[in-house]
């Protein structure tokens, strides 16, 4: 259930001298100025309210880390913030953007991120941040920074590789070839749904952070947040300009279905025309009356062939002409 825990003096992780897994010794160790970082995967109701009861945190914070499926939010309980970010994957096989989610509690001293599936690696995150000793000098603070900017270059991954395939639905949309791609139409716009509910709610918590309005947060970390506020809005870009696109490339392949139907009536219609005219031929000299012209006459048979095919050769040539052949 805990991953890692680790406990940072100036900028530097220290031995707590027990073993990660034991919190209360971690703890124990711990002095004025330093950082516990605490990071759980999947807690049940029972572990998470051992490590709850060790920080103080406030119990509806806690729920939503257990059940997940929250809205990114900020929310202030006290002196503790709890932050959550939705995490993002993508399925190239199968078009499909995964979901997953990460909530981290602030509070003077200390960080517990709780991670719910596999679409973010926060020991790279670990491993990166404490490369940079100035940056997680800066306290829990850091830590939130460094997780939002790891998810949000994830967030910037997925909305790349969802540009290739809406690429590939417009060449396949406005291509010579006839394709069915409204199915697929319908599945990115599903899966840019799924990209917008993680990244416009954080924008918000993300612009309180980068301004310096929200207590916990120094103003000295403020600009780190300014520059995850920065990315983040051009993923909103970039979202809103793809979904704006596939809703053009639907009403194109809308479009483009109306006028391929237009064409096979067109055809079939001439078609039918091409037919009609020797069947009239042959059904009036097929009546047998006894007082009907050139009945009893020898040429009579080849007269009504040439018909048919000037009828039908006429008509081929007019409908050619206006292109419905």
């Amino acid at each position: 259930m805990i991953v890692d825990n680790a406990l940072y003096r100036d900028g530097r992780r220290v031995d707590p001298g027990c073993a990660s897994h034991d919190l209360a010794g971690v703890l124990a160790a711990r002095r004025e100025g330093d950082v516990v970082w605490v990071g759980l995967f999947e807690p049940t109701a029972a572990e998470m309210d051992s490590v709850a009861q060790h920080f103080g945190l406030h119990h509806l914070a806690v729920e939503d880390a257990v059940h997940a499926h929250q809205r990114p939010k900020l929310e202030r309980y006290g002196d503790q913030l709890y932050c959550v970010l939705k995490t993002l994957w993508y399925v190239d096989a199968s078009d499909d953007v995964e979901t997953g989610e990460i909530g981290i509690f602030l509070g003077p001293g200390f960080v517990v991120h709780v991670r719910h599936g596999e679409g973010c690696d926060i020991r790279v995150v670990r491993t990166d941040l404490e490369s940079r000793p100035t940056v997680l000098a800066h306290g829990p603070s850091s830590v939130l920074y460094a997780i939002a900017d790891h998810v949000v270059d994830a967030y910037g991954e997925v909305a790349a590789s969802l540009e290739i395939d809406v690429d590939e639905v417009e060449a396949s949309v406005f291509s010579p070839a006839r394709s069915d791609d409204s199915p697929r139409i319908y599945r990115l716009k599903r899966e840019l749904t799924e990209v917008r509910r993680a990244v416009l709610p954080l924008r918000e918590p993300m612009r309180r952070m980068a301004a310096g309005d929200v207590p916990g947060v120094p103003e000295r970390s403020a600009p780190y947040f300014r520059d995850v506020a920065s990315h983040l809005a051009s993923v909103a870009e970039i979202v809103e300009g793809l979904d704006n696109l596939l809703a053009a490339a639907f009403e194109a392949q809308v479009a483009r279905i109306s006028v391929q139907q237009n064409e096979d009536m067109r055809k079939i219609s001439a078609g039918v025309a091409l037919v009609a005219g020797p069947t009239l031929v042959a059904g009036i000299y097929g009546m047998n009356f006894t007082h009907m012209p050139e009945l009893h006459w020898t040429l009579g048979y080849p007269m009504a062939l040439l018909l048919m095919v000037l009828c039908s050769g006429g008509l081929w040539w007019f409908f050619k002409r206006s292109g419905w052949l």
